[in-house]
């Protein structure tokens, strides 16, 4: 999907890429986690990563969004160098970032209402009642949970956890979503309904995503295009079809463990 040529030149994206990252390296001590990686992610569309356990996912991740630090490369986000920013404008473009965590992230002492206000009220000054309760509203409906607007989140299951969560990070408007391992710990069933939400907020709220994820069902659904993540680099991108017909042997086993053992 290509963006409008006049948009991108009003955006000053590179390219029309919200994210652009160029020769990213990335050690600890003697692990190095990322060596030489290389990603566009253009607007409006959904990247997912994928790799197993361990290969690095979760530090780009965190790089992207400036909680770690590369030891070298550039790494754009929104039209910003991010290893340049100050703290500040680091706040600042975190604002525009939304970030679905692995466990939810909620807290277990708030109703869903609180949960999904304190980010509102921390960020946006100025807000009344009404608005604040018709923000709440809003994002709890996409995500088809306004029921539970009164309820702790200790009560929800773990696929109705992800969706606040998932709902929590949009009350925010962001322009990107960085999901870290949407679909892990939940059923089947569960897993096609977060996968489907997904999408949905892509159409609804025009994202840019990047999933993380070793679940290939959640690859084949949202992505719109796939990156495998090996030994420190990105060795194949493409489709979903374009990434699993290589004769990389790596490639094939990671296709077969989760198409065959997975199901055992």
């Amino acid at each position: 999907m290509k963006s409008n040529p006049e948009i991108e030149t009003v955006s000053g994206f590179e390219g029309g890429n919200v994210i652009s990252i160029r020769d990213l390296y990335k050690s600890f001590g003697d692990l190095h986690v990322l060596r030489g990686v290389n990603l566009e992610v253009e607007k409006g569309q959904n990247v997912v990563v994928l790799g197993r356990s361990g290969t690095g996912k979760s530090v780009l991740i965190k790089i992207i969004s400036g909680l770690l630090k590369p030891d070298r490369g550039s790494v754009k986000v929104l039209g910003q160098e991010v290893g340049d920013l100050d703290e500040k404008e680091l706040r600042e473009l975190r604002k525009r970032i939304g970030f679905s965590f692995q466990n939810s992230a909620l807290y277990d002492s708030m109703t869903v209402r609180e949960n999904l206000e304190f980010p509102l009220v921390r960020n946006v000054s100025n807000l009344s009642r009404k608005e604040i309760n018709s923000s709440v509203e809003e994002v709890l409906e996409s995500v088809g949970l306004l029921s539970a607007i009164n309820q702790s989140p200790a009560e929800l299951s773990g696929g109705q956890r992800k969706r606040i969560g998932i709902a929590r990070t949009l009350i925010m408007n962001p322009e990107i979503m960085l999901y870290d391992e949407p679909t892990a710990g939940l059923d089947p069933t569960t897993c096609i309904e977060i996968n489907q939400l997904i999408n949905e907020v892509k159409e609804k709220y025009n994202t840019s995503s990047i999933l993380i994820t070793h679940d290939l069902t959640c690859a084949k659904m949202t992505g719109d295009r796939l990156a495998m993540l090996l030994d420190g680099k990105f060795v194949q991108q493409g489709t979903f079809e374009e990434v699993f017909s290589s004769d990389d042997e790596r490639i094939k086993s990671f296709y077969d463990y989760n198409f065959t053992e997975n199901q055992v």
